[in-house]
């Protein structure tokens, strides 16, 4: 182990920089990937290259350090030769022999202080090399340590993998043997699925023709057998209870819990005592023990009797089939019989509807003819009356006018009204006629300002109410109508019978005009009114003959 591993600030950092280290040896090819001992063997190099890498910046310091001091030294000897030559000047004593002496004292001081400065950096890098080496036995212990350490966890693994192979081949066997039982069950389950499902629609067939049967059967043997299995259903709930309270006399409660229980009993119901003590209490088979149907009464249990039927011979369900086929075939008779009343009526139903359609039109266009001509003789009468008045204007009296004008202004009055209020002024004709120009004008002016869509929906609705106004009168005036008709057909139907004429009627073939004389101004009249007035009168002059 490192000796920075329980350095707690140095953890993360190295957790760190080892799994980056892991994950740049994944990416790495075969070839440039590393064994143990390769990687211990680079580490020593790399402690090397570091240690030479020193020496030479060592080796590079002393350099510079000489360098500095021979450029002290220099620059001290400049000093003393000129301080000594000033003074040996001054003294008058030869230069040679003090240069010397000088220069001598300078490189024995270089020479001593180099020696200085050697020892020194030779003491420091016997530290650094005792320090690495002591740094390299720790490392080779660690290595060692490692190694071994592998070597066991190469052992363990080795164990735990052929435990695991062994362990692993008895669990395949024993998962086989499991999945060979699992099949054979499912098989044996299937072919007792498939026998239930066989017994189920066996059963079920079996229960339809019983159900059949019974429903052959006549109605005061099914009332008897029903009867029967009432008192049998009864006997065997006086059993069951009887049973039950043998079943829990002899229980005596020992103890508080047992004394709770014992006294809980009787809150429970007996119907669950009897049926977690009673022998009996097993499956019991399917349809003799589901409640009474439409279909049928419930059938008795197999320990109760065997079911009873009322038919023991196969010739008394051949007399029931003929008498049900006779009646079959009488109720098919009388369907087809009232098929074939029904087809008539609906062909007579139709044919009705289709004479009653084509006289419906028929009539409706001779309605149509007659409005219109009455239409046109109504607006010729309005022409004729309107030329009678202008010719004959002046004509008119003061009474008649004065009774128009009364009316005019009682119908000013009523639509000023309904427009204004209540005439409580007393305003004359013209005045209200101002009054309801003025309301009209302002009308007008807000219906300007009012929206389009608010007017186009108060449009709307009121051509809606008039359309619905005019539909209710249309349905009253046919519903008048209709009154009408139906009293003259009523008239017609009591009136008495009239034997048939034995002329006929003599109509005017041609058209012809006859002038009317009626305040001064001729009127012609056409040919169908003085046609339909000719016969008219012609009828009654035979009649009152007759």
């Amino acid at each position: 182990k490192s000796p920075l591993c329980g350095c707690p600030l140095h953890l993360r950092g190295s957790l760190r920089s080892a799994s980056s280290e892991r994950e740049r040896k994944k990416t790495l090819k075969v070839h440039e990937k590393m064994t143990y001992s390769t990687m211990m063997n680079a580490k020593q190099s790399g402690f090397k290259k570091e240690l030479q890498k020193e020496e030479e910046a060592e080796d590079r310091e002393l350099a510079a350090e000489a360098q500095r001091l021979k450029a002290l030294q220099e620059s001290i000897s400049w000093k003393i030769a000129v301080t000594k030559g000033r003074e040996l000047a001054r003294l008058n004593i030869p230069s040679g022999s003090v240069r010397d002496c000088n220069k001598e004292g300078l490189r024995v001081a270089s020479i001593l202080y180099a020696v200085a400065i050697k020892r020194d950096e030779i003491q420091k890098l016997e530290s650094l090399a005792a320090e690495e080496e002591a740094k390299l036995e720790k490392a080779e212990q660690y290595l060692e340590k490692d190694a071994a350490m592998f070597d066991e966890f190469l052992k363990e693994n080795d164990k735990n993998s052929a435990q695991a192979l062994k362990t692993a081949e008895k669990e395949t066997k024993a998962k086989i043997e499991k999945i060979i039982e699992i099949r054979e069950l499912t098989g044996q389950m299937m072919s007792i699925q498939s026998e239930i499902s066989k017994f189920e629609d066996t059963l079920k067939e079996y229960k339809k023709y019983k159900n059949f049967l019974y429903q052959l059967s006549p109605k005061e043997w099914r009332e008897e057998y029903e009867k029967k299995q009432m008192k049998t259903k009864a006997m065997k709930m006086s059993s069951e209870v009887k049973e039950e309270k043998i079943s829990i006399s002899p229980i005596t409660p020992k103890g508080k819990f047992s004394q709770e229980v014992f006294l809980a009993i009787p809150r429970l119901g007996l119907g669950v005592l009897g049926w977690c003590c009673s022998p009996r209490a097993g499956p019991e088979p399917l349809g003799w023990n589901q409640g009474p149907s439409r279909a049928g009464p419930e059938p008795l249990g197999p320990g109760l009797g065997d079911p009873e039927l009322y038919f023991t011979d196969p010739q008394q369900l051949l007399q029931i089939f003929t008498e049900l086929e006779e009646q079959n075939l009488s109720l098919i008779q009388n369907s087809q019989e009232t098929e074939e009343t029904l087809d008539e009526l609906q062909h007579a139903l139709t044919t009705t509807r289709s004479k009653m359609d084509r006289e419906i039109k028929q009539l409706k266009q001779l309605a149509a003819t007659l409005k219109a001509s009455i239409i046109k003789e109504e607006e010729t009468a309005a022409d004729l009356e309107l030329k009678a008045r202008v010719f004959s204007f002046g004509e008119y009296k003061a009474d008649v006018q004065d009774k128009m004008l009364v009316s005019l202004n009682k119908k000013v009055t009523e639509v000023y009204r309904r427009c204004i209020g209540e005439n409580e002024a007393n305003l004359g004709t013209l005045q209200l006629l101002t009054v309801i120009e003025h309301q009209l004008d302002d009308l007008l002016e807000c219906l300007e300002r009012v929206p389009q869509t608010k007017i186009e929906q108060a449009e709307k609705a009121k051509e809606k109410e008039r359309r619905m106004r005019m539909r209710d009168e249309k349905v009253r005036q046919q519903r008048q109508l209709q009154e009408e008709r139906v009293q003259r057909a009523l008239a017609r139907a009591q009136a008495d019978i009239k034997k048939k004429m034995s002329h006929y009627l003599f109509l005017f073939p041609f058209p012809f005009e006859v002038w009317h004389h009626h305040d001064g101004i001729a009127i012609s009249v056409g040919l169908d009114i003085l046609n339909m007035e000719a016969a008219v009168q012609c009828l009654c002059t035979n009649l009152a003959t007759r």
